[in-house]
């Protein structure tokens, strides 16, 4: 009778197991749902051919495609050639804000690409990358 009853027992928790996943798993989505979501366009920006010891520039739209206000944390780039600013820290839903994006050619000769990584609230947890590119070349000596 005791085997009975842990078979009982267990064939119920075994039930009840798949309910309460899914249970979790729609918890999970509507909190998705209600959340912000960061999004950029284009991810992808190039400059094409560009002169030695210029500041090029190009101004980004960051989206809040989520349904609750979306915080901009920090925003990093891969070089101090490169410069992001002129932001909004929090972004409501449906909204956007600019974030101006400032590239350096320095002294660089060849292909120059950096990027810039927004950390957010977003629930993905991973940062926005957006990258810059130009082609450096030497100026032409005057004939």
């Amino acid at each position: 009778m005791k085997t009975t009853g842990a078979v009982t027992v267990a064939f119920l928790l075994a039930l009840t197991m798949p309910a309460a996943a899914q249970d979790a798993d729609d918890k999970a989505a509507a909190a998705n749902a209600a959340a912000p979501r960061i999004a950029v366009e284009p991810a992808l920006f190039d400059f094409g051919k560009a002169q030695q010891e210029k500041t090029l520039v190009k101004e980004f739209r960051i989206r809040n495609l989520g349904a609750a206000d979306l915080v901009i944390e920090d925003v990093v780039t891969t070089c101090g050639c490169t410069v992001a600013k002129d932001y909004a820290k929090v972004v409501k839903p449906g909204s956007s804000t600019p974030l101006r994006v400032e590239l350096q050619t320095r002294n660089s000769v060849g292909k120059l690409s950096r990027s810039v990584l927004v950390k957010s609230n977003d629930p993905s947890g991973r940062p926005l990358e957006i990258k810059v590119e130009a082609l450096v070349e030497r100026p032409q000596p005057a004939s």
